[in-house]
């Protein structure tokens, strides 16, 4: 399909209206933040499952289109071979290239990022003499030049063809001092580069939004306004927004530093317990890793204050539960959690797709299943859907407010202390996704030792 639409762009013939065919032709980037292919091999990414949602609405399959360069992708939209851009385009570039924008998908800070072991600029009168850089066409040269009106002597580079993770790679190898970036393209590749921090943000947030075709089709774009504004009233922006940035902040770069250092020296010798849990579960390793580091930071004799003990911080109750006989016993303590884990997804409604069904078992996980349907009740109550972790998250804090703690079932609980808990643990996930290969129990049958580490 990409190859017929690059012929399709070569020879100068438009594609057909999706109402005609059926097919929604789209054009993106391959960017955490747009579309990229998962450790699953299926296509994920917030632009990816809003697209897939406006298609499936319309009863249209989607035909994606990948372009490297910012100029090409939007040079489709010239050639009209395809029907719209999703690639977390500021409003002000589609414009600027006088193609039409769709409706404003959500807004997002423009970030200040520089290098952590340098001193932090804390406002762009500190950036005067520093080498600052952004993508050309990226919209963020207008606000610039807003600064510039007080800050003459500002300067900057604006970097042709690159994408914010290039960007990113340029300001780490000391090429540049500070890059302009929006938080959507930043955020999630925070743990990837936790040698950078946010200085500060620029005064004006940025509006993302679709592009489509000058001559585009009546229909299409009315189809869209109306998706678009569905879709903000019934949460399904919100949801997906969330499933994708909910947590991208979570931690600094200590915490991430910390995990790396810590991959190395504990994690080789617990691998393959993590994967025989994965066996016997179908949980993945390294979500399963990822609670550990949580709990424990990998330390098979941790002990709290409270009682729980060991690698999974089981409490004594949950390892007789789960068959745990000495929970300062590593492979034990794995195998306990990750059943324990399993049991509590099991005991959620059938209707809790994932990923929602595992971000609220890792708050039941922390808090206690009794506690979490509490929260799922709070978030009815306050008008969200149970059944989404995006609002159940909302709600988890009410569980140390006193007017709602007295009315519940199970009392009070430190909701806030699961919130942080569960979004720890995504984090951690995302890192060990990117690093960690991943482990099929037939492929590995008889593996002993574990999986090395493949990506260094």
């Amino acid at each position: 399909m990409l190859m017929l639409g690059l012929a399709l762009a070569a020879c100068g013939q438009p594609v057909a209206p999706p109402e005609v065919t059926g097919e929604l032709w789209v054009g993106t980037r391959n960017s955490p933040s747009t579309y990229y292919i998962a450790p699953n091999d299926t296509p994920a990414g917030f632009e990816h499952d809003l697209v897939e949602a406006f298609a499936g609405s319309r009863h249209w399959s989607v035909k994606w289109v990948e372009k490297e360069r910012p100029d090409a992708l939007l040079d489709l939209l010239d050639t009209r071979a395809i029907h719209l851009a999703a690639a977390a385009l500021p409003l002000t570039a589609v414009r600027d290239r006088h193609l039409i924008a769709g409706p404003v998908l959500f807004e997002t800070p423009v970030h200040i990022v520089v290098r952590a072991d340098e001193r932090a600029p804390r406002d762009a009168r500190a950036l005067v003499g520093r080498k600052l850089a952004l993508i050309a066409g990226s919209g963020h040269a207008p606000m610039l030049m807003r600064l510039k009106r007080k800050q003459p002597a500002l300067a900057w580079v604006a970097l042709e063809n690159v994408w914010p993770e290039e960007l990113l790679a340029q300001l780490q190898a000391g090429k540049v001092d500070a890059v302009a970036i929006s938080g959507m393209d930043f955020d999630p590749l925070r743990t990837l580069y936790p040698g950078l921090q946010v200085a500060f943000d620029l005064p004006e947030t940025q509006k993302i939004v679709w592009a489509l075709p000058v001559h585009a089709s009546q229909s299409l774009r009315i189809e869209l306004a109306r998706f678009v504004e569905a879709a903000r009233k019934d949460g399904t922006i919100k949801r997906i927004y969330e499933r994708y940035f909910g947590h991208v902040r979570q931690l600094d770069s200590t915490d991430v530093l910390g995990m790396l250092e810590r991959r190395r020296q504990r994690l080789p010798e617990l691998r393959r317990h993590f994967q025989e849990a994965q066996t016997l579960t179908g949980i993945d390793w390294r979500l399963l890793a990822a609670i550990g580091y949580q709990e424990s930071q990998w330390n098979a004799f941790a002990t709290s204050p409270t009682g729980v003990r060991g690698l999974m911080m089981l409490t004594g109750e949950t390892a007789d539960r789960m068959g745990v006989t000495n929970r300062l016993d590593a492979r034990q303590s794995i195998l306990g959690g990750a059943r324990y884990l399993a049991l509590l997804k099991e005991a959620l409604p059938a209707r809790i797709a994932e990923p929602d069904r595992t971000w609220i078992a890792l708050a039941a996980y922390n808090q206690g299943q009794g506690h979490m349907e509490d929260a799922r009740r709070i978030a009815q109550a306050r008008g969200g859907n149970p059944d989404n972790w995006a609002d159940v998250k909302e709600a988890l804090p009410y569980l140390g407010r006193g007017t709602y703690a007295r009315a519940m079932k199970y009392g009070y609980a430190r909701g806030h202390e699961a919130l942080g808990f569960a979004e720890n643990i995504r984090n951690y996930y995302d890192i060990l996704q990117r690093l960690e290969p991943e482990f099929d129990s037939l492929i590995n049958l008889g593996d002993k030792t574990g999986s090395p580490d493949a990506r260094g």
